[in-house]
């Protein structure tokens, strides 16, 4: 452990040979006597009714993203700052964090009056930093990188003579922490059976470990993380820390390689399970907490509900008392768009399947007619050659009643040639974005942009009404749940025939306008 992490007050438990009962017993009462609610509030334990009624099982909700940094980051953080003796309050404390830590260590400092330095690397959001120097925290920018601000830190402390203050590992920060656990053992006095904790260097989970495992040992504790970010996972599988040598950033909240030391020491033995999930599955659990609470979360705090869902599926269990941590909801904006993008597949209500039909008149409306009633939510084609098309297709399935491999089969059955890209992580990311390009072969192209009152089944109206008269040498649609629906289309039209074609739009009767000398067409398209 670096010099400065946690002076003087780790050796207290550390240094024990205490049993460990001995060692919960110890974590429960710094849990009971954290100073916490200076700053921190008593979240609430709110039911999930649409969860509750999809699983079968009461889903309750901890809503730590309603803490006053939108982080449990907070109890921790203050926590250790009330243990600090005044001469340690003196020198100043510092943390690297480019997350929820920093704010809340930002915001417990100001409370205190104490000088607080919060390193971070130079890649960090906007939002992040802004909310750091709100809170009256000094911002130092350093390195491209989490290793290049924490070793800037740790030089800082023996330079300057701060206080580390460790996001996780520290006995002070993890007590903090368990006041979550304390709060839900007091709203939820009956039955309980399990509570999901998101994970990422683990403060969370142990703090919530160490004080339920004490008081009532019959409750699971299961930790959740990112299948490509498994520090604990990995950590109880080798029965000792092990260093991941990549983390993914989608949760960026619970990017972390290695799990903490003594976080380690109480997860090893008390926590029961660690389930991994998907991006996909990320995406879902943040779309159900908004539908059940309205409040959009972090990545990292949807964890404990994908975990949930997951654990439900694979064990079968109905009518279970089952806790979720919502542990924070500092997410960028501009993430969300992403996170929509992945939430229908999460949820296995979308299919993305690459299939191939002739390239002749008539070939979109047939693949339409094979597709049955099922709604199509995007379609991406760009004419390649005279003989075939591939056409880039979303189709919403649902995990019960029309799974995607009744979808697959029943196509292929009727004749074509289908791949499946569902789990194809390149096609969702990038492919989707970039079917097309130039078609030199194409000639005398009609390029027209259409919007159309959106319901099931308004993409095959569409492609009947059109007809089969012109070759469609290009395709766009995307549906994303709006009141309009909105497609670009090119069509193969000879130059002795444009003269039909206001006629035929008009037939249509959707609001259509002529792109054909659109600059983005010509320069990318054309």
């Amino acid at each position: 452990m670096a010099a400065g992490w946690s002076a003087g007050v780790d050796s207290e438990i550390r240094e024990k040979p205490a049993s460990e009962a001995v060692m919960l017993e110890q974590y429960v009462k710094k849990t009971l006597t954290s100073r916490v609610y200076d700053v921190a509030v008593e979240t609430p334990l709110q039911p999930a009714r649409q969860l509750t009624e999809r699983l079968g099982n009461q889903i309750l909700l901890k809503r730590e993203d309603l803490q006053p940094v939108y982080s449990f980051k907070i109890r921790g953080a203050y926590n250790k700052l009330a243990q600090l003796s005044p001469e340690e309050l003196a020198r100043g404390v510092v943390t690297a964090s480019a997350g929820n830590h920093a704010q809340g260590l930002a915001l417990a400092a100001k409370h205190m009056g104490v000088k607080a330095t919060i390193v971070m690397p130079r890649t960090t959001p906007e939002l992040k930093v802004q909310g750091v120097r709100s809170r009256g925290g000094k911002v130092v920018l350093h390195g491209d990188a989490f290793p290049e601000a924490l070793a800037y830190s740790l030089k800082l402390v023996e330079e300057k003579g701060y206080v580390y203050i460790h996001p996780y590992d520290d006995p002070h920060v993890i007590a903090g922490q368990g006041t979550v656990a304390m709060e839900i053992l007091r709203q939820q006095p009956g039955q309980l059976d399990a509570i999901f904790v998101p994970v990422g260097g683990g403060g969370l989970i142990a703090g919530i470990a160490a004080y339920v495992k004490y008081l009532r040992p019959e409750i699971k504790i299961i930790g959740v993380e990112p299948d490509d970010s498994n520090c604990l996972q990995a950590a109880m599988a080798a029965g000792e820390r092990v260093v991941l040598p990549t983390v993914g950033l989608f949760a960026d909240g619970v990017a972390v390689a290695q799990i903490g030391q003594h976080t380690f020491d109480i997860c090893k033995t008390y926590v029961d399970e660690v389930i991994t999930v998907s991006t996909d599955e990320i995406c879902a659990a943040i779309k159900d907490i908004y539908d059940d609470t309205r409040s959009i979360t972090e990545p990292a705090g949807a964890l404990s509900v994908a975990g949930i869902k997951k654990y439900v599926a694979r064990e079968g269990v109905s009518g279970q008392v089952l806790v979720g941590i919502d542990s924070g909801a500092n997410v960028n904006f501009d993430r969300l768009r992403h996170v929509a993008e992945r939430a229908e597949l999460g949820e296995k209500r979308e299919a993305i399947i690459a299939v191939t039909i002739p390239e002749k008149p008539g070939s979109f409306k047939a693949f339409c007619e094979a597709i049955g009633k099922r709604q199509i939510t995007e379609f991406n084609y760009r004419y390649h050659t005279d003989k075939e098309a591939h056409i880039f297709v979303g189709v919403q399935t649902h995990p019960e009643n029309d799974p995607r491999e009744v979808l697959v089969s029943s196509l292929r059955e009727q004749g074509f040639p289908v791949l499946d890209l569902t789990d194809n992580e390149l096609a969702k990311l990038h492919i989707r974005h970039t079917v097309g390009g130039h078609a030199a072969a194409v000639s005398n192209e009609v390029v027209l942009r259409f919007e159309f009152p959106e319901r099931p089944g308004a993409l095959f109206n569409f492609l009947a009404k059109l007809g089969g008269h012109w070759n469609i040498t290009m395709f766009h649609y995307r549906n994303h749940g709006a009141a309009d629906g909105r497609v670009l289309a090119a069509l193969q039209v000879p130059e002795d025939e444009r003269h039909l074609i206001p006629a035929a739009l008009d037939a249509i009767g959707y609001p259509y306008w002529d792109e054909t000398e659109n600059p983005a067409y010509q320069l990318f398209l054309g």
